[in-house]
């Protein structure tokens, strides 16, 4: 059986790393979302893989450390498909 991956699933796994850092930093949601200038439900959203905005995901990669490797996901190039479709 083939697996499909969906935009769904990607904002879910997007959405657990998130959770999963912020409990690895020992912050509640509030607390991120103060340090981010945002709100605790963005955060929510965010955790829940709902509203999942290119922006939010990046501000919170950067507040984590992690703006790097996401950075050099893209870097090379090479991997990346001419078309998403």
């Amino acid at each position: 059986m083939i697996d499909i991956l969906t935009i769904k699933d990607v904002k879910l796994k997007i959405g657990e790393w998130c959770k999963q850092k912020r409990r690895e930093y020992e912050l509640t949601q509030e607390e991120l979302a103060r340090d981010l200038d945002m709100s605790r439900i963005t955060i929510q959203q965010l955790e829940s893989g709902k509203n999942v905005t290119l922006d939010t995901l990046l501000k919170v990669a950067n507040h984590f450390n992690s703006l790097p490797v996401i950075y050099k996901l893209f870097e090379d190039g090479s991997d990346i498909p001419d078309s998403l479709y």
